[in-house]
C-alpha cells in the first residue's frame, strides 16, 4: 500500500465513523429547558458539540486505519489477485 492508498484510506474510514459518531448525544430543541432561538426547527440539535465529535472521530478511525493496513502490508488479504 502506497501513501495515497493509505490516505485514502484513513479519509474514507473517517467519513464512514464520523457518520457513525455524528447523531451521539444528540438533544433536540424540544427535549431541552433552553429553547434557544425563537422560531428555530424544535428537530434542529439544541447543542451539536461537532469539534468534540470530530476528535473522537479522529481517534477512533486512527485506531480503525492502523488495523486495516496492518491487516493489508500482512498480506493477509491481497487485493493484487
Amino acid at each position: 500500500m502506497g501513501i495515497a492508498g493509505a490516505i485514502v484510506t484513513y479519509i474514507l474510514l473517517w467519513w464512514g465513523v464520523f457518520f457513525v459518531v455524528l447523531p451521539w448525544g444528540v438533544r433536540g430543541r424540544w427535549e431541552s429547558d433552553d429553547d434557544g432561538v425563537s422560531g428555530a426547527e424544535p428537530g434542529a440539535p439544541a447543542e451539536a458539540n461537532i469539534k468534540r465529535k470530530m476528535l473522537i472521530t479522529s481517534g477512533i478511525a486512527a485506531g480503525l486505519w492502523v488495523i486495516v493496513v496492518a491487516v493489508i502490508m500482512s498480506g493477509l488479504i491481497s487485493f493484487r489477485e
